[in-house]
């Protein structure tokens, strides 16, 4: 075969022993001779790339499938029973009543976004937006979860300044607000950031589609963008290998994806209107895998085969081979079944939203997916041994000879803040560090009530969204997560990651329904790891049966690491919650109603390991999280609903990171007004002020609704502890007994880190 020819099926058949690079591509020796077996024959070059890709641990979940399968073996009927698309479709869909479906999931775009930030984040957000399309939504919000090493490190402000006016680019030209997230700075993500993107669309029940080609005869259309060479090798190389110490992921360059949202964003619309005219039997996004995934996704759930006629593939470079035409990523593309007798009208719909439609192929009543060139086959595959039948590893699991020393190195012998002056000092020098100063700087770049129907945003724990301008009926969001606190106890830490985002969700007013994840790891050919990741899927499926909220979908990030250092392990956790009527939303500030008071729901202990305190004073990890008890976070999210309804309470905040001094400055700097704290008689004010128990809400009540609120609390058995007022008119924040702080000092301190770091 010469240089110039296409390797076909007939030439891999006659050529058996030509030498493939297929260790280039990230296949192991028993992979390719397995690839060899299903066929009976080597593959030709396109199939070895669409199986490289497929079986790349991206994927193919092949070393996490032992464990993901735990979601599935701890979810009830019960906890199914409003959810209409789980684990294995683009993303989960939720019944939320009144005819509505909401459509949600959170991925990683890790890799790419060291390698090229601005891209790399910008095409993360375009991915998951469509993957929420493919579902028959209109996406409606976009949140972030961001993770960095250390604020002053040399290489992160290159990394910030690019991911978040990548987040924000996309975002904001796609008309999408941005309701929320987190960002985080730890150097363990150094030389591997963190880049993990919500999308959530909503729909009537009726309009979900699923992916998958049935009916022969139906024609299989590729529209939106034209395919080029960027993004090859994008899920194979970037995101399912490490980078070299080196940083030679920079060398990486071509495999991230471009993205146009103005593309996409007509994408959107062309979308609605064929799911309105009933044109699409089954739709695939195209991302990660590119044509390689849509094709053997939706041939191997479907019930016949396909023929693909490659060289109809629309494409923006000259001399493209079918393996680089199958491989490519290149972004705001779609793939659709259609019925012969909708094909005009489906192209007449493309056409008025100007969206390049092109009929690749047919659903054929074979069992084979083939495709050809110009006429010459180019791959003959099984469909599901492309895109489900891949490797399954049983990955060694062993918990680190180091775990019990890390455990061991508590907060103990630290030295704490005894004076007042030295608690004052230590609340200053917290709220101005970078993993408790204001993320303004970051949330003024991303458009935050474009469209109109955003309710909380800004300042708030929880994003809420009006889904029905009639009832009022919308969708809360959070999402969470702590690699500290998982470091320390996998188990454990995914499960406070889920009970703060439930928790978040809850004190907007709204009732936590559905969870979506992105388990962020290192290497899974690392035993330690896969033990951290074996415990934070069993931590996280555990919590949920206990909370009796389904897992409706999610993502896993391995290879997360530099040379041979994993990042901080960091399961990231989204709670969907539903909002009967959006005007009841709790916010977030103090002093909508005059001289409110101030009550502290749960129980504070002295549980200061793994906390931000030990980060920011000490640079300490190490010792037990706290404690979780997910039957109080039930309870906690029952009387914050009723509390919303009745109209008992005023302002909400859960407490978290930095405790409940964090959780007073800023709600105070949100409402734009002092107060006066007393801590409870007899209490460690150092551990009254910055323990980071979990279960515990600040709530502001009207003086009128105190005893209603409190004889509620005590009635179902919630500690509640009345812990100060809030000044109507006040400048200051006054713990009593301490020290006092002006509001101008507090939002300076608060306010001006990042812009000093990055602006």
């Amino acid at each position: 075969m010469s240089a110039h020819q296409v390797d076909t099926v007939t030439h891999a058949s006659a050529d058996p022993d030509a030498a493939q690079p297929f260790k280039e591509l990230g296949l192991k020796d028993d992979e390719y001779a397995r690839i060899k077996e299903i066929l009976g024959r080597r593959p030709t070059d396109a199939e070895l790339a669409m199986y490289s890709i497929m079986w790349s641990e991206h994927c193919s979940y092949k070393s996490s499938k032992v464990h993901l399968g735990y979601f599935g073996e701890t979810t009830t009927d019960e906890m199914r029973a409003n959810m209409l698309a789980g684990i294995g479709e683009n993303a989960g869909v939720v019944d939320i009543g009144d005819g509505w479906a909401v459509t949600f999931k959170v991925e990683s775009h890790n890799h790419p976004s060291y390698v090229e930030p601005y891209q790399g984040a910008a095409t993360g957000v375009g991915g998951i937006v469509r993957d929420i399309m493919a579902m028959g939504a209109r996406p409606i919000a976009v949140m972030d979860q961001l993770r960095f090493g250390a604020a002053d490190a040399p290489d992160t402000r290159r990394v910030v300044d690019g991911v978040v006016r990548g987040v924000g680019g996309y975002g904001n030209s796609l008309g999408l607000p941005n309701i929320g997230g987190e960002t985080v700075f730890d150097e363990s993500y150094a030389g591997n950031p963190l880049v993990n993107a919500l999308a959530a669309g909503v729909m009537r029940v009726e309009d979900m589609h699923l992916a998958f080609a049935s009916g022969a005869g139906n024609k299989i259309i590729l529209f939106g963008a034209r395919t080029g060479l960027d993004g090859i090798g994008g899920v194979s190389v970037l995101a399912s290998a490490t980078f070299d110490d080196d940083g030679g992921g920079r060398k990486k360059l071509p495999a991230v994806q471009v993205g146009d949202p103005f593309t996409e964003k007509v994408l959107i619309e062309c979308c609605l209107d064929l799911y309105k005219a009933g044109l699409v039997v089954g739709i695939q996004d195209l991302g990660g895998a590119g044509l390689s995934c849509a094709t053997s996704e939706l041939a191997a759930a479907g019930d016949g085969g396909m023929h693909i006629n490659l060289e109809r593939v629309p494409m923006r470079a000259t001399g493209m081979t079918p393996a680089e035409v199958l491989s490519s990523e290149s972004q705001e593309r779609m793939c659709a079944v259609v019925t012969p007798e909708n094909v005009e009208k489906f192209m007449e719909v493309c056409k008025k939203w100007d969206v390049l439609a092109t009929d690749i192929g047919e659903v054929t009543d074979g069992e084979h997916l083939t495709i050809s060139w110009h006429g010459e086959t180019v791959v003959d595959v099984p469909p599901r041994t492309v895109a489900h039948d891949g490797p399954v590893y049983h990955r060694p699991v062993e918990r680190p000879a180091t775990q019990d020393s890390l455990i061991a190195n508590t907060t103990a012998g630290l030295k704490r803040p005894e004076t007042s002056e030295e608690l004052e000092a230590t609340l200053m020098k917290m709220i101005a560090s970078p993993a408790l100063c204001s993320r303004k700087w970051i949330t003024e770049q991303y458009d935050r009530y474009v469209r109109g129907n955003t309710v909380l945003a800004e300042n708030a724990d929880g994003g809420v969204i009006r889904i029905d301008e009639k009832t009022g009926r919308g969708i809360a969001l959070s999402t969470d997560a702590s690699g500290r606190y998982t470091a320390l106890d996998p188990y454990t830490g995914a499960q406070l990651a889920l009970a703060e985002a439930f928790r978040n969700v809850a004190v907007t007013g709204a009732t936590p329904k559905a969870v979506s994840n992105c388990l962020n790891f290192g290497s899974p050919e690392d035993p330690g790891v896969m033990w951290q990741f074996q415990q934070a899927v069993r931590g996280l499926a555990d919590g949920c049966a206990t909370l009796g909220i389904p897992v409706t979908g999610g993502n896993v990030s391995f290879y997360n690491q530099t040379g041979s250092t994993a990042i901080l392990p960091t399961p990231v956790v989204a709670v969907l919650g539903v909002i009967d009527d959006v005007h009841r939303r709790i916010p977030t500030g103090l002093g909508l109603e005059p001289g409110e008071t101030l009550i502290l729901l749960g129980d504070t202990h002295d549980e200061l390991d793994g906390s931000i305190w030990s980060q920011v004073e000490h640079g300490h990890l190490g010792g037990v999280p706290p404690k979780v008890d997910l039957a109080r976070e039930q309870l906690l999210a029952d009387i914050l609903l009723s509390s919303s309804r009745d109209g008992l309470v005023t302002a909400a905040h859960d407490l978290s990171e930095g405790g409940l001094a964090q959780a007073v400055v800023e709600a105070a700097l949100a409402g734009e007004t002092g107060c006066r704290i007393l801590l409870p008689e007899g209490a460690d004010p150092f551990v009254a002020l910055f323990s980071e128990s979990s279960g515990r809400v600040l709530v502001a009540v009207p003086r009128t609704e105190e005893t209603r609120f409190t004889g509620m609390c005590t009635a179902r058995g919630l500690p509640w502890t009345r812990i100060g007022v809030v000044d109507e008119g006040s400048d200051s924040v006054e713990i009593q007994g301490h020290f006092s702080v002006t509001m101008a000092t507090l939002r300076e301190a608060f306010e001006g880190t990042l812009p000093a770091l990055f602006g």
